[in-house]
Order: structure tokens, then C-alpha cells, then sequence
């Protein structure tokens, strides 16, 4: 019992003289109740989302939309997002992205999806009770996109992340605590050899891992990919590479696990729930949109998404991949010159 005392009185002794990690203990958990009241703060939550078409510049119907609309614009719980685009607001109801796409000029349409439960609620509330209530019906054809085909690539972007951030940083700070790095630095080996041989060591797991998963739930859930296997595999690519330069730039000064734990946690948690990856930010508050962009994993879910539910090709996806090649070289530049054996 004496040894067992005699490191638990060390252990405490150690955690409470690494200031750094005791603060960030209590004001993690701070942040991130402020940070999740204000992002769900409200006495109402939306629960559906519907595109309009023929909206005032302010996002109002005006005068010349019809009774039933000006009605049907008043439901509560229901987020109404104005677009410009009605190709790319109907490809977002085949994705379950918007429940309904609604056009308020006088020759009122709309467009659902069938296979969509919001969107048939949404009919009955817009008929108010009757029969079409004079609305022009039409269903979006085309395959269905499951919710579960949405959801891939946003899950394997997010696992990728994971793998990245502390398969790389954490492990780095581990091996500074350790003193291997001190060690290391003592041998012919160089700062860039040694990062380098950190980001291929990654890349070939996560690219075996990311494979594997791929493969496997393609031959259970049989989703969608509709475009390139190989320009997806380069998208991929590019995005374990942006992680694993932010995992180095998180290790590249940090001295304690603990800390280091703490940092990755805030990386990957806000990029867990604000990235795209289980829900759609379609309609949300523009500076909650606006943040989200600061996240690699943000380009990532929504390059790989287009490239697997709409076919798109690195032609069309290249404004997320510079995103996230500008990223990598900042990441990069900043951890190489921040690093410290």
C-alpha cells in the first residue's frame, strides 16, 4: 500500500503542477456547454427544412404568393431557406437535405420526395387538410439516396480524421514525454525525415482502413457511388494528409499527453457535429455556416459527397480541394518551423 500511495500522491502531484492541462480541464467543459447553448439556443427548434423559389430579396413571399402560401409560411418548426438555384434545391430534396422545395409565385408547384416521411407531413400541412388545396404536385425522380448513403462518406471522413489527428499528434507528444525524441534527435535523423516517415506510416494505414470499410459496407448496404473510385481516392488522400499536417502542427510544441489529448478534443469534436457529417447545416445561422468552413473535414465530407451521390469530378469539387491543399501547406509550414525535439 505504501508504493501504491507514494504514486498516487505522485500522480496528483504531477497533474497539478502541469498548469496547462489542469486549467484546460476546467474550461473545456465550460466552452463547450457555452458553445453548444449558443448553437442551440432558441425556445423552438426547426425540425423541417423547405427550399423557396420566388422569394423577395429579403426572403419574404410578399403579396403575390396565394393565401394557402402566406398560411403555410407561417408553421412553426419550420425552416424556410430561400434559394436562387431550383436544380440544385431539387437535388438536395432527392439527398434529403431539404424536405420540400416550394415555389410561391402564383402558379404555386412544389417538389418532394416520396420516400421522404418530412416531406409527405409538409403536403398535409401546406394543403391545410384538403385535397391538394390547388398545389402543382411533382416527384423528383431518380434513385433513391438513402439517409445511410448520405451518411458514408461524412462517417468515414470523420473515422479518417480520428486516425489522423491522434494517430499522428498524440503519438508524437508521446514520444517527446518518452524522451525517444530526445533520443532521436542525438541520431543522424532529421526533423523532415522524421515527419515524413510519421505522414506515409498514417497514409498507409488510413488508406488500408478507409479501403477495408469501403469495400465492406458496399457488399451490406450497397449504397451509391456514382462517381470516380480514383478521383475519391485522391480526395480522400488529400484529406488524410490535411489531418496529419494539423496533427503535427498540434505536436509540434506540446508537452504533455494530457494537453495533448485536450487540444485533438478540440479539433475533432467541434469538426465532429459542424462538418456535414450526420446532419445538413442547409438553412442554419449564416455564422454557424460560416464557421464550419475553418474545418478541413468540412470540404472533405462535401468533396467526397458530391463525388459519390452526384457523380461530380475534380473539376467540379476543386474549390475544396485547394481549400484543403492550402490548408496541408500552412499546416505543414507552421508545424516544421514550430517543432521542437
Amino acid at each position: 500500500m505504501r508504493a501504491f500511495y507514494a504514486l498516487f500522491v505522485a500522480r496528483n502531484k504531477e497533474f497539478l503542477r502541469d498548469r496547462a492541462t489542469l486549467a484546460w480541464n476546467f474550461l473545456f467543459p465550460i466552452l463547450a456547454v457555452f458553445a453548444l447553448a449558443l448553437i442551440f439556443s432558441g425556445d423552438e427548434r426547426d425540425v423541417y427544412k423547405v427550399a423557396l423559389v420566388g422569394v423577395a430579396p429579403d426572403g419574404t413571399a410578399g403579396d403575390h404568393a396565394p393565401p394557402p402560401v402566406q398560411a403555410f409560411l407561417k408553421t412553426r418548426y419550420v425552416k424556410f431557406v430561400p434559394v436562387e438555384d431550383l436544380a440544385e434545391a431539387q437535388e438536395k430534396v432527392r439527398h434529403h437535405q431539404f424536405d420540400m422545395v416550394l415555389d410561391v409565385t402564383p402558379a404555386t408547384r412544389y417538389w418532394v420526395n416520396p420516400e421522404n416521411p418530412r416531406g409527405y407531413f409538409l403536403e398535409r400541412v401546406l394543403w391545410g387538410g384538403g385535397n391538394t388545396n390547388g398545389f402543382a404536385r411533382e416527384e423528383l425522380d431518380g434513385r433513391r439516396i438513402r439517409y445511410v448513403d448520405w451518411l458514408l462518406p461524412g462517417i468515414l471522413g470523420i473515422n479518417m480524421t480520428f486516425g489522423c489527428l491522434w494517430g499522428v499528434g498524440y503519438v508524437i507528444v508521446r514520444y517527446r514525454t518518452a524522451h525517444v525524441l530526445r533520443r532521436l534527435m542525438a541520431s543522424p535523423v532529421t526533423a523532415f525525415q522524421f515527419i515524413a516517415a510519421q505522414i506515409a506510416s498514417r497514409m498507409m494505414l488510413v488508406a488500408f482502413v478507409t479501403t477495408v470499410l469501403f469495400v465492406g459496407m458496399d457488399l451490406v448496404l450497397d449504397f451509391i457511388q456514382l462517381g470516380s473510385l480514383i478521383e475519391l481516392a485522391f480526395m480522400f488522400a488529400l484529406g488524410a494528409v490535411c489531418h496529419i499536417a494539423l496533427g503535427i502542427l498540434i505536436a509540434s510544441r506540446t508537452q504533455s499527453q494530457e494537453l495533448a489529448g485536450g487540444l485533438l478534443n478540440l479539433a475533432t469534436w467541434p469538426m465532429m457535429f459542424l462538418s456535414g457529417v450526420w446532419f445538413s447545416l442547409e438553412g442554419s445561422a449564416d455564422w454557424l455556416v460560416a464557421l464550419a468552413q475553418i474545418f478541413p473535414l468540412t470540404h472533405l465530407v462535401n468533396a467526397t459527397r458530391q463525388i459519390m451521390l452526384d457523380g461530380a469530378t475534380l473539376a467540379t469539387v476543386w474549390p475544396e480541394a485547394a481549400i484543403m491543399a492550402g490548408m496541408t501547406a500552412v499546416f505543414l509550414a507552421a508545424g516544421s518551423a514550430l517543432f521542437r525535439w
